[in-house]
């Protein structure tokens, strides 16, 4: 029973929850109507392996380098490091083991796309030491990495990304980040606790308006790209702009919990629990596909 427990407290110190982030790996193919091709499939599927084991090292030591602001955290103090389930040596063994077994496998598809994991791995090491405290430049950080995912899926695949697809998953993973950060002042506003450092440069009209502007923005970007000219050539199809009723229903969604149900805090658990956000990301799948392949 012991060892049930303690295997419980390693998935949640993996957050195997959040790989669901990492299937921006899979965009590229999806968008070059190549999400059939079984050889690119199977290398975007052991990037995806890869990624996630390196991430899981990432949240290791993000956790390693946080455990007493989480202690002060409504959610975050029951997180194993947190809250004791698992010791600091064996944290830094697993990180190191998940960090060679990650990096490795990614060596085994493409050096670049291994280079790009490093330069992932790097830019969380320096945000969980410092970066993370620099307002703005920490929900950047988090929507970069977004765009790396995407740029490993190219490598892996050598699929050319279009820049609307990389500028259009930067804005929206900015929007998610800047709601995070929402979330976070308004434990602040409700219990006097600052659960990061960061929350000094942030407040509820200034999240508020960044979030409105982003959505604004992801929307017309993405309506811009489905009426374009390119793209209508390239995938012979005028309708690929009916799919953005989709993308407005998930975004406005998406507002309504983090303004209306306050609990914008975790875009993973909103994709995971939201039936309405799952039906609006279904929808758009479906759609696009169909019009498309």
């Amino acid at each position: 029973m012991i060892y049930v427990q303690t295997f419980k407290e390693y998935i949640k110190l993996f957050r195997i929850q959040q790989y669901i982030k990492n299937l921006f790996i899979f965009l590229p193919l999806f968008f070059a109507l190549k999400i059939t091709d079984t050889d690119l499939l199977l290398n975007a599927a052991i990037a995806f392996t890869a990624f996630s084991l390196t991430a899981s090292a990432v949240y290791t030591l993000n956790d390693y380098h946080d455990i007493e602001e989480d202690k002060k955290h409504p959610k975050k103090k029951s997180r194993p490091l947190a809250s004791g389930a698992i010791s600091k040596h064996q944290a830094i063994v697993i990180m190191c083991i998940l960090f060679v077994v990650g990096i490795a496998l990614m060596y085994s598809l493409s050096v670049q796309a291994m280079a790009i994991l490093i330069a992932y791995v790097l830019m969380n090491i320096a945000y969980s030491l410092y970066l993370k405290h620099i307002a703005i430049l920490d929900v950047t950080i988090i929507a970069t990495g977004f765009v790396l995912r995407l740029f490993i899926g190219s490598a892996v695949t050598g699929i050319v990304l279009s820049m609307w697809i990389v500028i259009m998953t930067f804005l929206l993973a900015l929007f998610m980040a800047l709601a995070k950060r929402r979330d976070d002042v308004l434990i602040f506003l409700d219990t006097g606790k600052k659960m990061r450092k960061v929350i000094d440069g942030y407040n509820l009209q200034f999240l508020d308006t960044a979030m409105a502007i982003m959505a604004a923005v992801v929307i017309v970007a993405y309506t811009i790209y489905t009426t374009s000219a390119e793209v209508v050539e390239k995938f012979h199809s005028q309708y690929l702009y009916l799919t953005a009723l989709f993308v407005i229903l998930g975004i406005m969604r998406y507002l309504q919990i983090s303004f209306v149900y306050l609990d914008g805090g975790s875009p993973t658990k909103i994709v995971i629990k939201d039936r309405f956000m799952q039906m609006s990301i279904l929808a758009w799948i479906v759609s696009f596909s169909w019009i498309l392949y």
